[in-house]
């Protein structure tokens, strides 16, 4: 069963915000797109920023105010909400799979001998934490452009490599709180999510078949015109001609 016929089953003012329309929303003035997109990202950002700069349990533990990736996200989760990149999928599993790659691979790099050979190949994590999320991503349909840069700032930023492991839940927490707002403020004039988890396949219409041989034949491209003139007038006349016979046999 699809998500959308989960959907379904909620009451109405629930499914609304979960992005659910019982038939295609109409297409908004720009104008409404601009002032929506703006509010959202500000919004968004701005509660990323008070939960993770105000709050004295991520203070403590040197959790910067918030991951510089997710201003790329926010171009997308609130300005281009329609886009597959955007998509809950992309977005909670695009962020925590780059995070994880970055910090095991910022982990192996940090088994080398002394701290001077890590710093000189800082690069070289970045890129292969990178690339190597890129390709996750692919593989498991996560691609979420933004999140390339969460797998490169575990590498290359000191603020987030210090957090070590402790990246990941922030990175999660991080990505539902962007989801959350893009809920809120993408549902009020707008739709988001497309999609959930797949896009909705749509069901193929079979084409009405011919009725009788005879339709087939005249139908057919490669019989002329006289021959279809002929079929379709032969069969009438084959009927009369059968009901002549049947009447002279039957004077006789």
């Amino acid at each position: 069963m699809s998500s959308r016929n989960r959907l379904a089953r909620l009451p109405p003012w629930l499914s609304h915000w979960l992005g659910y329309r019982s038939s295609p929303p109409k297409k908004q003035p720009d104008y409404i797109i601009y002032i929506w997109s703006f509010v959202g990202a500000f919004c968004g950002l701005s509660v990323l920023q008070a939960v993770f700069g105000h709050a004295h349990y991520f203070i403590k533990r040197n959790v910067p105010s918030i991951v510089a990736s997710y201003g790329a996200s926010a171009v997308l989760c609130y300005g281009a909400i329609e886009a597959p990149l955007a998509q809950p999928r992309a977005l909670v599993g695009g962020h925590f799979i780059s995070a994880l790659i970055g910090v095991c691979i910022t982990k192996l790099f940090g088994l080398l001998p002394s701290e001077e050979r890590l710093e000189s190949l800082r690069w070289l994590a970045g890129s292969l934490s990178a690339a190597l999320a890129i390709v996750v991503m692919q593989i498991t349909s996560t691609t979420h452009p933004p999140a390339g840069a969460t797998a490169l700032l575990a590498a290359v930023n000191p603020d987030i490599y210090g957090m070590s492991w402790y990246y990941l839940p922030v990175v999660l927490l991080s990505s539902t709180l962007v989801l959350v707002t893009a809920l809120l403020f993408n549902n009020i004039q707008r739709r988001y999510p497309v999609f959930w988890i797949v896009p909705a396949v749509p069901v193929a219409v079979k084409p009405p078949q011919a009725s009788s041989a005879a339709e087939k034949a005249v139908d057919s491209p490669n019989s002329s015109i006289p021959d279809k003139l002929a079929q379709s007038q032969g069969a009438p006349d084959a009927e009369k001609g059968s009901v002549s016979v049947k009447n002279s046999s039957a004077d006789v």
